[in-house]
């Protein structure tokens, strides 16, 4: 990054870096253990493929849509009891992980994973947009806190194997931890925080789920980009517990070090590559950095499916090149989320944003449903064609309508002064 941008993030409110520096920790000591949790279900309660697609699966879905719902609550409330409530559950939910010993308790454990996330992800986003009011920075912000999170994904399962723990189970104990002092921070942070920065988090009275609902309803582009996008999740999704699961099942050599080779890749891919692409890509539009990622991740659907089970080089290939698709997709996603939302609805639509999550939470079932009674080459190719109907979808919202927005009206009128 050029100075100029490391000016900018430097400038950055104190709110915002402790979701920054919460997201790095977090995220690394959750990929210590997480990605390896189809193999510690399967070898501590010999649960098959399926089985195990089906927990995490039905867990993340209910957490999709509670998200929606969360995103409004937190325009309606504000962001910091929300945002103190996900992080409480979500320490909760590993500390509990680290301790069951039945699957009655590892499903508690994981849907409460799910529903801490759920809350925490769209008033953290929107944040952003209520914090910083320069667009540019804004995206830039978006971008660095993408890239923290892949920092922390690289680092954790290099520390979980140096260490001896990776696919241990109390090593949710130290992301419980991280959690725990992200909680601190939240506290620290929005107690300091200059009291006109905090005007934009104050609840907006005229949010509410209904009208909230009426209001997407009519924005009928932002409805087929979230299907797309869910569909994109999907996709991708199937790089994760599905990969895992079929390895698993076909007697892949050197399982667990390939499998943290994979995430070294995925991570490290985007940790280096992810601002020298931004660059090269500044002079594209969203939808069309979003559909060139597509075009790629569709291209490691066909390797994934084309190479050969023991072809240790040919796994983190696939996985570079739909590495580069998610470095391309994933900030997009958010920046255009941000671009699309009205200033008074930024956290309804972040919370719309989170049903993504369907098809992330629906992928290790239907993953583990092909890895069981058909085969991991079908999928992936199910999974290439998947990828030409989100580009259909995109080519498909360039012709439809997009509302007026009017801002809810307060009473009395505020003055320029006050809405400066």
């Amino acid at each position: 990054m050029d100075r100029q941008w490391w000016q900018r993030l430097y400038n950055l409110p104190p709110l915002i870096w402790i979701v920054l520096i919460g997201s790095f920790f977090g995220r690394g000591t959750y990929f210590m253990v997480w990605p390896f949790l189809a193999i510690l279900l399967h070898e501590k309660f010999a649960l098959s493929p399926a089985e195990i697609g089906l927990i995490l699966s039905l867990s993340a879905m209910g957490a999709a849509v509670l998200g929606f719902y969360v995103g409004t609550l937190s325009d309606r409330f504000g962001r910091r009891n929300i945002l103190l409530l996900g992080t409480g559950i979500n320490a909760l939910a590993f500390a509990l992980m680290a301790f069951a010993d039945t699957v009655s308790w590892f499903v508690l454990a994981i849907a409460l994973c799910s529903v801490g996330r759920a809350i925490w992800e769209p008033p953290a986003g929107a944040l952003f947009g209520d914090l910083i009011s320069d667009v540019s920075s804004r995206e830039l912000a978006l971008q660095f806190r993408y890239f923290l999170i892949n920092v922390g994904a690289a680092l954790g399962p290099i520390v979980g194997v140096w260490a001896g723990i990776s696919a241990q189970q109390s090593t949710f104990g130290l992301t419980s931890l991280s959690y725990l002092c992200l909680v601190l921070g939240f506290i620290w942070g929005f107690r300091y925080t200059a009291s006109g920065r905090l005007a934009h988090l104050k609840k907006n009275a005229g949010s509410r789920l209904r009208s909230t609902l009426q209001v997407l309803g009519q924005d009928h582009v932002f409805l087929v980009i979230i299907v797309a996008n869910i569909l994109t999740l999907f996709i991708y999704a199937h790089m994760d517990s599905s990969l895992v699961q079929y390895l698993t099942k076909a007697g892949a050599r050197d399982l667990i070090e390939l499998i943290s080779s994979m995430i070294l890749v995925n991570a490290s891919t985007i940790v280096f590559l992810q601002f020298p692409l931004l660059r090269v890509l500044k002079g594209l539009g969203i939808n069309q950095r979003i559909v060139l990622g597509i075009g790629i991740l569709a291209v490691g659907q066909v390797w994934f499916a084309l190479n050969p089970l023991d072809f240790f080089a040919g796994w983190l290939g696939a996985t570079f090149v739909v590495s580069i698709a998610e470095t391309i997709l994933f900030p997009t996603m958010s920046v255009q989320v941000d671009r699309m939302a009205p200033d008074h609805l930024r956290g309804s639509y972040f919370g719309a944003s989170s049903f993504y999550a369907l098809g992330w939470s629906a992928a290790p079932f239907v993953g583990g449903i092909f890895v069981e009674y058909w085969s991991g080459p079908a999928l992936y190719w199910a999974m290439f064609v998947l990828c030409g109907v989100v580009l259909l979808l995109y080519r498909y919202s360039r012709g439809l309508p997009r509302p007026d927005w009017e801002l809810p009206q307060a009473k009395p009128a505020p003055s320029t002064e006050a809405v400066a």
